[in-house]
């Protein structure tokens, strides 16, 4: 893992390989709402290394979105669940946070990595 505070990785569990271009997006709440901290794309082994870069995260709730419609339209395939977002609550700030997910047509998971 690199010196980011949090990264991903998306695999595609039909597929059996890594989901390699699926935009990604970073928030963080603020107030009533969400603020965008970061966007990247999956790289050719499916991750985001670097998806908050300058070090750990202060405590408190972020989102990560996956744009899962654009990664199946590359594949042909309709989007059954066209964005997966996983919501994740720091109880405390610093550290190193890896959100996976798991990906396939028609279901997915997610996990805390290392």
């Amino acid at each position: 893992m690199s010196a980011s505070g949090i990264s991903t990785h998306v695999l595609d569990t039909a597929l059996g390989k890594p989901a390699a271009g699926v935009p990604v997006v970073l928030e963080a709440a603020e107030g009533t709402g969400w603020r965008e901290l970061a966007r990247g794309t999956t790289d050719a082994d499916g991750r985001v290394a670097a998806l908050l870069p300058g070090g750990p995260p202060a405590a408190g709730d972020y989102r990560v979105r996956f744009d899962t419609a654009t990664y199946f339209a590359a594949l042909g395939q309709p989007a059954f669940y066209p964005e997966v977002t996983v919501h994740v609550r720091f109880a405390a700030a610093g550290g190193k946070y890896h959100l996976p997910l798991l990906l396939s047509p028609f279901g997915y998971a997610t996990y805390r990595g290392s």
